[in-house]
């Protein structure tokens, strides 16, 4: 383990997920969700929580890149560079197909944006969002994206736009709404598991 990582590896693991966190968080804030979405898998599941690269300007936390407002001239790079973490990630034992990428609000937009451009499992995306002038790849993970119709934060309607810029692809995208603010809700966990162990096969 580095600063820059969370890593939780039970004997005989050979599948992943890997959590980025949301804008102003670290990377320890999704690990008990992380760990009980693990638990729900049939197969032992290395657990990943990557640390976003900027300090929150607040001086708690972290970011992807700066926001309030948007840096969009950084967010080529951000993307660029954690692509390179997750082909990094990568091992014989566990390969990127038998990895799955979770994110959160900004994590979501960058599990979404990367994910989308290497041979993942699948991506989770919660309270996602997504970037200008994103178009995804054809050929891309399965995708399943959560939000709350009482988001405040990051309206559903970015989750949305995301579903409906992925339905040109012959892989599957959908997306699942609970009445609910900016969070992920644990009713939502038994689905999220399922993904998992479909993508796990």
């Amino acid at each position: 383990m580095n600063d820059e990582l969370i890593c939780d590896t039970p004997p005989g693991a050979d599948r992943r997920l890997v959590l980025l966190h949301g804008w102003g968080a670290d990377a320890d804030d999704l690990i008990p969700l992380g760990r009980e979405l693990c638990e729900g898998v049939d197969k032992p599941v290395e657990l990943v929580a990557l640390r976003a690269p900027h300090p929150h300007p607040q001086g708690v936390g972290r970011q992807w890149y700066g926001l309030f407002p948007t840096e969009f001239a950084a967010i080529p790079l951000a993307i660029s560079q954690l692509k390179d973490r997750l082909k990094a990630i990568e091992t014989a034992d566990i390969p990127l197909q038998r990895t799955a990428l979770l994110g959160f609000s900004q994590g979501g937009a960058m599990a979404v944006a990367c994910g989308c451009e290497l041979p993942f499992a699948g991506l989770i995306g919660c309270s996602a969002y997504p970037h200008s002038n994103w178009s995804p790849a054809n050929i891309r993970p399965p995708v399943l994206l959560l939000h709350g119709l009482q988001d405040d934060i990051v309206p559903a309607k970015a989750s949305e736009q995301l579903l409906h810029a992925m339905q040109n692809s012959p892989i599957k995208a959908e997306m699942l709404t609970f009445s609910g603010g900016h969070g992920i809700p644990g009713e939502l966990i038994p689905r999220m598991q399922q993904r998992l162990n479909n993508w796990f096969l």
